[in-house]
């Protein structure tokens, strides 16, 4: 039991991405903070670290066809998977969600005051992702792709400019607690996205669509946070030791 407790929750998530609900159905962050073992967030959380642990194993233990084994997919891929999908997903709903919640503050911002400063926290959030994507589609993806081939043929790469890929990888998971935290505070401004009594067809798209917008950042982050990070880390770290190893053959 002692063991699993030291399990990361990231690592429970990786493995089998249906334990991420039941971690949200006791408020624990998985992706920015998934980093932390069961023991960690028991004790924060006040949680009984058995029962939790139970719960997990059940899900764990119980077969689902459907669910995707991420952890199982090539790096480049993967890669690819986030950018074409999660990528896309943020681009398409932030041409949906700027417009309506800038109508809604026009019309209920008297009555709702909360709403002008969750549109602020979205404005801000759209233009940290937008540039946030840019790195990874420019700059780390395409390390990432030129790291795998590289072994695959068994050729040298050029030294990238920044470095070691844990330079890039460390300013990303820096700006993925701040997105993070941000959704957090839009969260708790909306009532964990539960409009009000007054609110017309268009509030309750809004927070219905800014809902799904958070859960799909959390998967995103999770998929790069607990598995395509650490598995480049080590990636690049084998490419090197492979390296030098045949320069002393």
């Amino acid at each position: 039991m002692e063991i699993l407790e030291k399990t990361t929750v990231g690592e429970y998530v990786a493995k089998d991405f249906r334990t991420a609900a039941l971690f949200s159905k006791y408020g624990i962050d998985f992706c920015c903070k998934g980093n932390r073992t069961i023991e960690e967030v028991c004790d924060k959380k006040e949680l009984n670290p058995d029962n939790l642990l139970h719960q997990i194993e059940t899900i764990l233990n119980t077969k689902n066809e459907s669910t995707i084994d991420f952890n199982s997919w090539p790096i480049d891929l993967l890669a690819n998977y986030i950018e074409k999908k999660h990528h896309r997903y943020i681009a398409e709903k932030i041409h949906i969600l700027l417009p309506f919640l800038s109508k809604l503050c026009k019309v209920h911002g008297q009555q709702h005051p909360e709403l002008f400063e969750i549109n602020e926290l979205f404005i801000g959030s759209v233009e940290e992702l937008s540039q946030h994507m840019k790195k990874e589609e420019m700059i780390l993806f395409p390390f990432i792709k030129k790291l795998v081939n590289a072994i695959i043929v068994d050729e040298l790469m050029e030294q990238p400019h920044f470095g070691t890929v844990e330079n890039p990888i460390d300013m990303m998971k820096h700006e993925h607690d701040a997105e993070g935290e941000r959704f957090r505070k839009i969260a708790a401004l909306s009532n964990n996205y539960n409009p009000p009594a007054d609110a017309c067809t268009t509030y309750k798209a809004t927070f219905a669509i800014l809902q799904e917008f958070e859960e799909d950042l959390h998967k995103h982050i999770h998929l790069k946070n607990n598995i395509l990070f650490p598995k480049a880390i080590r990636l690049e770290k084998d490419y090197s030791a492979q390296f030098i190893n045949n320069l002393k053959n």
